[in-house]
């Protein structure tokens, strides 16, 4: 990976910048069911309105435009659209056929704008992080109440699916793959299996971003596990970083964050939601609001990559970025 050492070495002298949503920017434009379609989906059978990760193909300025809304705010580290971009969440709109295209025009989108930027300041290099979502089928739970030991997905279709995402991802040019937003750490351990074959297959080392969501104030992911639990659950690979993201906002997210910051030789990320949502699901907390709770985990040492989950913008993402370039990055810990 060509871009591992600036990497390595950005993360060694500066807290690094994660981009916020990319669905919270969306919702702006009010892209209607044509615009989903573009002129090459006009005649699909089926609604794809929603369907975020199709935009890449048919709105690709919009998303180009969002990431650099991200890397003008400070970003130095953009996520692919592509969060829903496995065969399995696909199948919602009957697309499965388009992930690799879907990937790997996503990972093109990013790595243009980044790469523009960073010719702009090679002092700040810019990174596209592969987004790996964590699809819509759990391997530890039963969706049926009636038979708890019922699976929707088996870790194999989990590991097929995920390679195939992972390798249109690097394909089409990321720096880091992201495993995030999970919620139960078998299918994130597929997607890290999935990984790590194509380390050994294509002879490299790919930098790796985990991040779990603890989903209420029990302190625990959907799954059941502790922040301790799940640290130890995923380590037994060589991370860049673990860290929480979604789900709870900067302030709850604290003690967590701690947890990990303690106990992992890891980086630590963290990108909270603005807030908890309100009654009509949206998010109310002001950039300013985000930053003053975020000056904790740096006044606490406890984060090397901070950025924004939903309801956060590209000012939430400037206020942010404002705020921890006076404070150093945690420091790694080191594990006899």
């Amino acid at each position: 990976m060509k871009n591992s050492e600036q990497l390595y070495k950005a993360l060694s002298e500066r807290i690094l910048i994660l981009d916020g949503a990319m669905g919270t920017m969306l919702q702006r434009y009010k892209f209607e069911e044509e615009d989903y379609r573009g002129e090459r989906f006009k005649d699909w059978e089926h609604p794809v309105k929603g369907n975020n990760d199709l935009l890449s193909l048919t709105q690709p300025q919009a998303i180009e435009e969002v990431h650099k809304k991200y890397l003008e705010a400070g970003a130095d580290i953009i996520e692919t659209n592509t969060f829903s971009g496995t065969t399995i969440a696909m199948a919602d709109y009957h697309m499965e056929d388009l992930v690799y295209d879907l990937n790997y025009e996503s990972a093109k989108i990013a790595r243009k704008a980044c790469d523009e930027y960073t010719a702009k300041n090679p002092d700040k290099p810019r990174f596209v992080a592969g987004s790996i979502g964590p699809t819509n089928r759990t391997a530890s739970l039963s969706p049926d109440v009636n038979d708890p030991g019922y699976r929707a997905i088996t870790f194999e279709e989990l590991r097929v699916a995920y390679k195939q995402q992972c390798e249109a991802l690097l394909d089409g040019g990321s720096d880091i793959l992201l495993v995030e937003t999970i919620f139960d750490t078998l299918n994130a351990k597929a997607a890290l299996f999935a990984i790590d074959e194509l380390q050994d297959e294509r002879g490299i080392e790919i930098p790796i971003m985990v991040s779990g969501t603890i989903t209420d104030a029990s302190g625990r992911t959907l799954s059941g596990q502790t922040a301790e639990a799940f640290l130890i659950s995923v380590s037994h690979l060589n991370l860049l970083s673990v860290g929480f993201n979604c789900a709870l906002g900067a302030d709850q997210l604290t003690p967590y964050l701690e947890t990990l910051a303690h106990n992992s030789e890891f980086y630590v990320s963290a990108y909270p939601n603005a807030g908890l949502p309100n009654a009509f699901g949206k998010y109310d907390e002001t950039p300013e609001d985000m930053a003053r709770q975020i000056k904790e985990y740096v006044e606490k040492g406890l984060i090397n990559i901070i950025g924004g989950c939903c309801g956060t913008t590209p000012e939430h993402i400037r206020a942010i970025a404002d705020l921890v370039k006076d404070y150093p990055p945690r420091k790694l810990k080191e594990f006899v």
